[in-house]
Formats: structure tokens, sequence, C-alpha cells
């Protein structure tokens, strides 16, 4: 494999993100697919969602530069490690999420990440990596808080919101 190609296989989630419609969604199913891989860490599943963002996160920024080079754009569709660790962000609170928080939790990221809310927007402007992925981060707050949190605080006990 050459380093183009691995650089591209990490940027795109496993080139999710080179889906020829909605690389964003695509990608965002290798975020599901992460936390549903991570859900039978029960108690732990905030800490191991964190530290895969932040492993994700230093893995993909200095990426960014070369994804745009190589897509000939800024902030291309390829580069979708963004929509990972912020549906990552939306979904960390739970303690081992179940397929239906799994689903709620991809729906309501996508709403964000599409709306793109105060400061999401705004760092897009940002150049290379960190703004390719910071926009994300900042959709997966406010889809963690917007939703997400209050739900948690009013059902806490619902047999959705925790295990499988």
């Amino acid at each position: 494999m050459n380093v183009d190609r691995l650089k591209l296989a990490i940027v795109s989630c496993g080139f999710l993100g080179c889906a020829p419609i909605a690389p964003g969604t695509f990608g965002t199913l290798g975020g599901v697919a992460i936390a549903w891989l991570l859900s039978g860490t029960g108690r732990m599943f905030p800490v191991w969602c964190l530290i895969a963002c932040v492993a994700l996160y230093a893995l993909t920024a200095p990426l960014g530069r070369w994804a745009e080079s190589y897509a000939g754009k800024k902030d291309p569709g390829i580069f979708v490690m963004d929509e990972v660790i912020g549906y990552l962000i939306t979904i960390l609170w739970f303690d081992g999420p179940s397929y239906l928080a799994l689903v709620t939790a991809f729906f309501v990221f996508r709403f964000f990440d599409i709306v793109k809310p105060w400061p999401a927007r705004a760092m897009e402007r940002i150049g290379g990596g960190h703004g390719i992925l910071l926009d994300d981060v900042f959709a997966g707050i406010w889809a963690l808080a917007a939703v997400m949190v209050p739900l948690r605080l009013i059902f806490s006990e619902a047999p959705w919101v925790a295990g499988t």
C-alpha cells in the first residue's frame, strides 16, 4: 500500500468517506461502529470514547492539508474522521449505549453537523486539519448538550438509555 492510499484510508475512515453520495453520512457510520465496539465497556464507555476522540484527532489533524491537496479543495468530503469524532462526542455520556441510543445519536449529530450552529460554522475558516475537525467537534458538543444530556437527566432509568 502506498503512502497516499494509507493516508486516504485513515482520513476516510476505511474508505467510508469515498462513498459517491453523502460521504459525511457514511463517515458517521464509522463513529457508530466504534461506539458499538466500545459499548461493552460499561461505565468506562465515556472514557474510552474520549480517548478515541483525542487519538483520532491527533492522528488526523496533521493530515488535513494533505487531504485538501489530494482532493483539490478545502474540507474535502473524503475526510470523514471529523464526523467520527463528532459522533463519539455526541454519545460519550452513555454507559454502554443501546442500539436505539446509537441510532438516535446518529440522527441528532447529523442534524447539528449539517446546520452547524455557532461556533461550528466559524471553525471552518480555520485552515488545514483543525478547521476540518473542529466544526464537527462543536456540532458534536451541540448535539450532546441540546438533546442527549437533557434526555439523560429526565430519563436516566429508561431502558433505551443504557444497556444493549
